[in-house]
């Protein structure tokens, strides 16, 4: 009983001297200047390419429209034909829309990634420059005096 007491106040005086920060990685990523930056790099990056999929997609409606308007006076080998085309400009869209959204995924998470990295160091530099003994990501509450997100999100504006 006694020496559970003695660690006890071990623990309570490293407590005591102990410096602690938090810091929130998703504010981070969504409001940092760098974030910005590749948010916007990715969109021109990718915007021809999302411009195509919605003509492509315009495309296929007015297909789809003009085919069940025609159905009525079109042969049978026409209408066939036509739904065929269709079929196929549909599926080539489909295709070339899941390798879009796989493509935009994979380069937002090597943004993010590469965000994260330069996060990473900038709250180590603050950690030790103001004499951090730890620092803590993304925690459920803490006390806004220990929080150091508007640190980090100033470093990575530099």
């Amino acid at each position: 009983m006694v020496c559970a007491a003695c660690f006890f106040s071990a623990d309570h005086v490293f407590a005591q001297d102990s410096r602690v920060a938090i810091f929130d990685s998703q504010r981070v990523i969504r409001e940092s200047a760098p974030a910005k930056a590749a948010e916007a790099k990715i969109e021109q990056e990718f915007s021809k390419r999302g411009k195509e999929l919605q003509d492509m997609s315009a495309k296929i409606k007015t297909m789809a429209e003009k085919l069940d308007k025609d159905s009525t006076v079109l042969s049978e080998s026409d209408r066939i034909k036509r739904q065929r085309e269709l079929t196929d400009l549909d599926q080539d869209f489909k295709r070339k829309q899941r390798i879009f959204n796989e493509d935009l995924s994979q380069r937002k998470n090597e943004e993010i990634a590469a965000l994260v990295d330069r996060a990473i160091k900038a709250v180590k530099q603050i950690a030790e420059a103001e004499k951090y003994d730890i620092v803590l990501q993304d925690a459920v509450y803490s006390n806004p005096r220990v929080d150091i997100t508007d640190k980090v999100l100033k470093a990575l504006a530099k």
